[in-house]
């Protein structure tokens, strides 16, 4: 199974984004907007996944989040992966408080992952929500200084969602997510 471990925005954060996005959605039709259903911060992505592990994985998952409090996130900022002038995917930047909130989640997310036997992907972690994907590398520079202005409100953070992808079985050829578990953050202070 392919999956993975997120942050998901509370419903108001996404029609908030949604709302700044909209005019804007048919302005290059290189870009392939996300949609809102589909917004989320990935902690840990799962490329593989058996179906003998995935208890494990959400015992550990579970343990992990138990240990962290709820956070406060804010959506701002942007950014390009690989690089603003030859940009592949466009996102929004996010932010924690306390500040390495986020971080230590992912930190725990992706150890706890491991220790069930479930191969963690990918480099450093960057907290973002992907909003757009690029059909060929581009300067999205003009793109990245609109993105700049969006400043979103602050939302509580309470829980992480373990999230199987169904590549190409979603609208428009687009994933189809299934929610396997989602699991509070439940330390007291």
């Amino acid at each position: 199974m392919r999956m993975f471990v997120a942050v998901v925005p509370p419903v108001q954060a996404i029609e908030d984004i949604a709302e700044f996005l909209a005019p804007r959605r048919d302005a290059d039709p290189a870009v392939r907007w996300t949609e809102p259903y589909q917004w989320h911060l990935t902690l840990a992505f799962l490329p593989e996944v058996s179906a003998r592990a995935l208890d494990g994985l959400v015992e550990r998952l579970s343990r992990a989040s138990a240990r962290r409090q709820v956070f406060e996130v804010t959506l701002s900022g942007s950014g390009a992966f690989p690089a603003p002038d030859r940009a592949k995917v466009l996102w929004l930047g996010a932010s924690a408080d306390p500040g390495d909130s986020l971080s230590r989640l992912a930190t725990g997310v992706r150890a706890a992952a491991g220790k069930a036997g479930a191969a963690v992907e990918g480099g450093r972690f960057r907290p973002h929500l992907t909003l757009a994907r690029l059909r060929r590398p581009f300067d999205a520079t003009r793109w990245l200084r609109i993105l700049d202005t969006y400043d979103g409100r602050p939302w509580a953070a309470t829980t992480i969602e373990l999230v199987e992808s169904h590549l190409g079985q979603g609208r428009g050829g687009h994933p189809r997510y299934e929610t396997i578990a989602s699991l509070g953050l439940d330390r007291q202070s």
